[in-house]
């Protein structure tokens, strides 16, 4: 499991001091009662010594509605600080005991072709050729594949322009599943949308959300925006967020051309740039991502805040194009699978353990 004290350690030092003397019930591996003016990220800061609540948020997905707003009296689980829930197996024994009783059921089909997936690469821990089992995202895919009741055969390629998925690859029939996108709410037409919005509602079948990513909003500790209460408060921003990233969240809130303006480089680090050399007020992507910058970029709390009050949640899926004649029956086997691990566990233990060895390596990385 993850050592969740080894990310981003000293990014939050100053905060961790004042948080601890305020909320010193809050210990990892036990369960807590939120308290008036509790945010996710001081019980990460006091519980861990990381502002990084992502790993809090995932387990206890089924309680929190909104990250942004906690209830006083909501009781929260607080993962080990290996990673685990308290009193429950580890991540690798779990996996392990799901997969001998996979196993036992498994019969070979020679008549079902293998389902061709498709991902990119580089974006770790979610897909990335460099951990195992091509990170957490894929893992979740291909064990769904074989839980629920499935018995299908797979093939996992990485293509790392990401555009080519949706424009090219999907609709051509060259693959089957793209793993993983960050899907709007369809239903949802009170806004306007944008081609991206357009083109993953119109065109897109996905699967049950595989994994609610908190999304959130970084400035300098002296902006403006660092205490704004509502997204309102965010217009006339210039906000950052990475090339090919969805906006969605954004649209929903109004926050489009002209109420801001958005600038999209490629990278994370270059998104703290520009908010540290004032291109942009905001930079925007998941706390995990934002753990991972800090991280590399050597920051610290003084240089960059997360905005406490104001986030987004967005639910990364499987998709399949709407032209595939066995999408919808691919996206269905996807949604067996993964109901499945859910119920028993195995969803959670996947994301821990291939976080264990993303954090792995980035503390072998910064020594």
């Amino acid at each position: 499991m993850f050592d969740l004290k080894n990310i981003t350690l000293t990014a939050f030092a100053g905060v961790a001091m004042m948080a601890a003397g305020a909320a010193s019930a809050q210990e990892a591996c036990s369960n807590y009662t939120v308290a008036d003016g509790d945010t996710l990220a001081t019980i990460s800061i006091t519980a861990y010594g990381t502002s990084n609540y992502q790993p809090i948020f995932n387990a206890n997905r089924n309680t929190i509605d909104n990250p942004g707003q906690l209830a006083p009296g909501l009781v929260l689980a607080l993962p080990c600080e290996d990673g685990s829930l308290a009193n429950g197996q580890t991540a690798q024994e779990l996996i392990a005991e799901q997969e001998d009783r996979a196993a036992k059921n498994r019969v070979s089909n020679v008549y079902e072709p293998p389902i061709k997936l498709v991902t990119g690469g580089n974006w770790a821990p979610f897909t990335t050729e460099d951990l195992n089992g091509g990170g957490f995202i894929v893992r979740l895919a291909t064990t769904a594949l074989n839980r629920g009741g499935n018995q299908r055969d797979y093939s996992v390629s990485f293509v790392d322009d990401w555009g080519s998925h949706l424009e090219t690859l999907l609709p051509l029939g060259a693959f089957d599943i793209s793993m993983a996108w960050y899907i709007p709410d369809c239903s949802n037409k009170s806004y306007e949308w944008s081609e991206n919005t357009a083109l993953r509602c119109n065109t897109l079948d996905g699967s049950v959300s595989v994994y609610d990513a908190v999304i959130g909003f970084y400035t300098l500790p002296d902006s403006e925006y660092a205490t704004a209460s509502s997204f309102k408060d965010f217009q006339g921003a210039t906000i950052c967020r990475m090339d090919s990233w969805f906006t969605h969240d954004l649209e929903e809130q109004g926050l489009v051309a002209p109420a801001i303006e958005m600038i999209r480089p490629v990278t994370g680090p270059e998104c703290m740039d520009a908010v540290l050399n004032g291109t942009a007020d905001i930079a925007s992507f998941e706390v995990q991502k934002a753990a991972d910058v800090f991280s590399e970029m050597g920051l610290t709390q003084q240089d960059i805040v997360e905005n406490p009050f104001v986030n987004t949640f967005s639910s990364l899926r499987f998709v399949t194009h709407k032209s595939n004649p066995y999408g919808r029956q691919y996206i269905a086997m996807l949604n067996r699978g993964l109901n499945e691990m859910r119920e028993s566990g195995e969803w959670y233990a996947v994301i821990s353990d291939s976080l264990k060895e993303h954090n792995d390596k980035l503390v072998a990385a910064s020594n």
